[in-house]
């Protein structure tokens, strides 16, 4: 593992039922990039986030972030799970929604500062929906919801980000704006992991992809991850995709 990796995975096995969900998973991330990671349905890829995040139990295996474990740093991740996880019925406003991003600095019973509110009104600009901080977050667009919940982790000011199938149901406004965001976090130093199924031209976005069924298959650029090889061991068969190197 580099010595300078924002995140380090070792060993990493995890168990589902009695099923082996992930096995010996190995990597490295460094500082200021933006990770893509993809793999066939059941690969393993929101386990993968889960495990790290110390969502779910694993089996053996450790996940540092910088030289201390990351789930000893939960502070300074922010994570968004799949839409389909979150109550959308739940009554509160995009507002109230991304001021929960500021919770852990503030703490569970002190007021906002005026700081945290600045935080999360430019947090809501900059992803377009300053115009909807009073409306209730169940009666948006799909593309909608996903923004607040993009502005929610950037009111975190957090330094690793991960986001899980962030791009299902949203249009292609929101897309540009996720993935110009997602830009700008790794521009400005910070290490964005997204869980993505689309093998289509938005995976030359990233700097470098993670090919993951049950065991790490490849990590690297687009152009050194998408080989048929490689893809064949993912994905078994043939599979149509875009290979930046064609």
């Amino acid at each position: 593992m580099s010595a300078n990796a924002a995140i380090a995975v070792e060993y990493l096995n995890v168990n589902y039922r009695s099923v082996q969900a992930l096995r010996n998973i190995n990597f490295a991330i460094e500082p200021g990039q933006l990770i893509g990671v993809f793999g066939p349905n059941g690969a393993g890829k929101s386990t993968l986030v889960k495990a790290m995040l110390g969502l779910i139990p694993v089996v053996t295996g450790k996940v540092y972030f910088g030289d201390r474990p990351l789930t000893a740093q939960l502070d300074r991740t922010a994570y968004v799970p799949q839409r389909s996880q979150i109550d959308w019925t739940f009554p509160a406003t995009v507002w109230d929604v991304v001021l929960m991003g500021r919770v852990q600095k503030t703490g569970w019973f002190n007021r906002f500062s005026a700081t945290s509110k600045r935080v999360a009104a430019e947090a809501l600009e900059r992803v377009g929906m300053a115009e909807f901080c009073d409306r209730r977050i169940g009666a948006l667009s799909g593309g909608q919801q996903q923004r607040v919940f993009l502005a929610r982790a950037l009111a975190q000011e957090a330094d690793f980000f991960f986001f899980d199938e962030p791009f299902v149901g949203v249009d292609q406004k929101t897309e540009e704006i996720l993935f110009r965001i997602f830009g700008e976090l790794a521009d400005a130093g910070k290490t964005v992991m997204v869980v993505n199924h689309d093998l289509g031209e938005s995976t030359t976005n990233f700097d470098r992809l993670l090919l993951l069924n049950r065991e790490l298959i490849a990590i690297g650029t687009p152009e050194q991850v998408f080989t048929t090889e490689n893809m064949t061991r993912a994905y078994g068969g043939h599979v149509n995709f875009f290979s930046a190197a064609a």
